[in-house]
């Protein structure tokens, strides 16, 4: 059965930190995307930061370069997300993501075929 299964999240105050997991079941992650994704209430989903360790490539939204880092351990299958200095306006609802192929775009969520059910990340002023 395949599982995307995130956790980490919580309530911060702005300039705080949190890191994020997702971990993998039923799947491998090395010669895919593993993307992380937010959705706000009222916005669409958007990628926040995407990696693919078989073509070495690593790509992060404007808006979190230099705070975010995506980072995954292919032998726990586990892929993870350190956030710091948060903003209010990271608040949204976090989801990992496996990519559909070995050659699909890490930076758009028509590349990617599994998600998990995400985790909540509040950050307050």
């Amino acid at each position: 059965q395949v599982q995307l299964v995130e956790s980490g999240g919580g309530s911060v105050q702005a300039g705080g930190s949190l890191r994020l997991s997702c971990a993998a079941s039923g799947l491998t992650m090395g010669s895919y995307c593993m993307g992380w994704f937010r959705q706000a209430p009222g916005k669409e989903r958007e990628a926040v930061a995407g990696m693919h360790s078989g073509r070495g490539t690593t790509f992060y939204a404007d808006s979190v370069k230099g705070r975010f880092t995506i980072s995954q351990d292919n032998a726990k299958n586990t892929l993870l997300l350190q956030m710091n200095s948060l903003k209010p306006e990271d608040t949204a609802m976090y989801y990992c993501a496996r990519g559909r192929y070995y050659y699909s775009a890490c930076d758009k969520s028509t590349g990617y075929a599994y998600w998990g059910q995400g985790t909540q990340v509040t950050v307050s002023s």
